[in-house]
C-alpha cells in the first residue's frame, strides 16, 4: 500500500507557481533531521476559481521535485472531492481527501443503523482508552445517536473511496476522510464510534480530519480555549491509536488539521502531544501561500506594490460576494477594514505590515489578512497580468514563500523544542 509518512503537509498553491519554495521549506526541516512530506493540494472549487485543471498540480509538483533534486516521498491531493467532482482528479492524484461532511446529520437507514450496534456491542458501557485520563462512558442510547449522527456520511465515504479504487487499483492511493466543515466537533467518543464504521466500510484511511473545538479561520490564529483544545487533540490521538489496535485501521493512521495555517497558539500543544504518543500528523495550509505571494508583491514596490493594492481595492469592492462560500471560517469586521483610498497610498511597508501575520506587529490587521485570503479570485481575473507580475517578482516571493513554511509552520509544531 501507498504510504503516508509520519508527518506531512498539505501545500498547496493556487496559483501553481510556488512549487519550489514550498519544496525548499521541506529540505530545510530534512536539514534539522525532521522528515516532512509535502503534499500539493487543490480543490476542484479552487481550479473552478482560477481556470486549471488538476493536472497542473502534478506538473508543477514534479517540476520542483527534479529541480531541487528532492528524492523522498511527495502527493498530489485531489482537496475535498466527491462522487460527482472526483473524476478529473483521477489521472493525476495520489492522495484523495473525501470530503462527506454535507452528509453529516442524514439519517442512515434503521436497519444499517441497528447493524452496526449489534455488531459492535462493546463501543457501548465502559471503554478503557490508554492515554485518556477517564475511561470512555458511552451508552448503548448514545451509540445510536452518533450512528444515525454520522453513519450515512461514512457510507458515503465508502462510496467515493470504491470508486477511486476501481479506476487506480487498491493500494496506489492515500485517503484521507474529511468530516471538519460542519457545525459541531467531533467528540473523542463520536471518532471512536466514526473509526468503526470507517473500518466496517473496508477503507484503509491514513488521515482524518475531524472538526475541533474552537475557530479555525482561514489566515489567522486559533480563536478558542487552547487548553481545552489540547485536551482534545491529545484524546483524539489516543482515540487513534485504539482504534488502529482493536478495528485494524491502517498502522499510520494519523489526524489531519485542515485550515491549519497561521494556527500559532496551537503549535507547541499540538507537539506536545505529538511527542507524546509518537504520533504523527497532516496539516494544511494551503491559504497560506498565496498571501505569501501578495506580501511578495507588496514588498518588491513599484509595479508588484500597485499590483496588491489593486486586489485589495477589488476584493473591499466584492466582498460580500468573496466571503459568501468562506462565512463560516472567516470572521471579518468590515468596520476594521482600511479603505480602498487608504491603502493606495501605503507603502510597501505598511502593506506588509498590515498583511503578514506577525502578532508582534501592531500593524497588523487580520480582517485585511482573511479578506484577501479569500480574495484570489480577483488575481485569477487578472489572469495572465497576475502570472507575468509573480515572475517577475519571484525573487521575493520565493523568500517570504519558503520563510513563512519554515518559520512560522514546521519549526513550531516539528522542530523546536517543547
Amino acid at each position: 500500500m501507498l504510504e503516508l509518512s509520519k508527518y506531512s503537509f498539505g501545500v498547496g498553491d493556487r496559483f501553481a507557481h510556488q512549487a519550489k519554495p514550498q519544496l525548499r521549506a521541506c529540505q530545510l526541516a530534512a536539514e534539522q533531521g525532521v522528515e516532512v512530506t509535502p503534499v500539493w493540494n487543490k480543490s476542484n472549487r479552487e481550479h473552478s476559481t482560477v481556470g486549471s485543471r488538476p493536472c497542473s498540480v502534478r506538473v508543477a509538483a514534479d517540476e520542483a521535485v527534479r529541480e531541487l533534486g528532492w528524492n523522498q516521498p511527495y502527493h498530489v491531493d485531489a482537496d475535498h472531492i466527491g462522487l460527482s467532482t472526483v473524476e478529473p482528479f483521477l489521472d493525476s492524484s495520489d492522495f484523495y481527501t473525501l470530503d462527506v461532511a454535507d452528509w453529516i446529520g442524514r439519517p442512515a437507514a434503521e436497519a444499517d443503523i441497528s447493524s452496526f450496534i449489534e455488531r459492535h456491542p462493546h463501543l457501548s458501557g465502559t471503554i478503557v482508552v490508554p492515554g485518556i485520563a477517564s475511561p470512555l462512558e458511552i451508552p448503548r442510547a448514545e451509540v445510536r445517536r452518533i450512528v444515525g449522527h454520522y453513519l450515512l456520511a461514512v457510507q458515503q465515504a465508502g462510496q467515493i473511496y470504491r470508486h477511486i479504487e476501481a479506476a487506480k487499483g487498491a493500494g496506489t492511493f492515500i485517503a484521507e476522510v474529511s468530516m471538519d466543515e460542519t457545525d459541531q466537533p467531533q467528540t473523542p467518543p463520536e471518532l471512536l464510534v466514526i473509526l468503526a464504521a470507517l473500518a466496517d466500510e473496508s477503507i484503509p484511511l491514513q488521515t482524518i480530519a475531524p472538526k475541533f473545538t474552537g475557530r479555525f479561520n482561514k489566515g489567522v490564529d486559533y480563536v478558542g480555549d487552547v487548553a481545552q483544545f489540547e485536551r482534545e487533540f491529545s484524546d483524539d490521538l489516543a482515540v487513534i491509536a485504539y482504534a488502529v489496535k482493536h478495528f485494524g485501521l491502517p498502522a499510520n493512521l494519523k489526524l489531519s488539521v485542515h485550515s491549519g495555517s497561521d494556527k500559532f497558539s496551537i503549535y507547541a500543544p499540538m507537539r506536545r502531544a505529538l511527542r507524546r504518543f509518537d504520533a504523527g500528523v497532516h496539516l494544511k495550509t494551503a491559504g497560506t501561500t498565496w498571501l505569501e505571494e501578495v506580501i511578495g508583491l507588496a514588498e518588491s514596490g513599484g509595479e508588484g506594490l500597485a499590483l496588491a493594492q489593486q486586489i485589495y481595492a477589488a476584493a473591499v469592492e466584492d466582498q460580500e460576494a468573496l466571503c459568501a462560500p468562506y462565512a463560516t471560517v472567516i470572521d471579518i469586521d468590515a468596520r476594521r477594514l482600511p479603505t480602498a483610498a487608504e491603502v493606495q497610498g501605503w507603502s510597501s511597508e505598511q502593506f506588509v505590515a498590515a498583511l503578514r501575520h506577525d502578532p508582534s506587529e501592531p500593524r497588523f490587521n487580520p480582517h485585511l489578512r482573511q479578506l484577501i485570503h479569500v480574495g484570489y479570485k480577483i488575481a485569477a481575473r487578472m489572469g495572465d497580468r497576475y502570472l507575468r507580475m509573480l515572475e517577475s517578482c519571484e525573487e521575493t516571493i520565493a523568500k517570504n514563500v519558503t520563510e513563512n513554511l519554515y518559520e512560522r509552520h514546521l519549526k513550531p509544531l516539528l522542530i523546536d523544542d517543547v
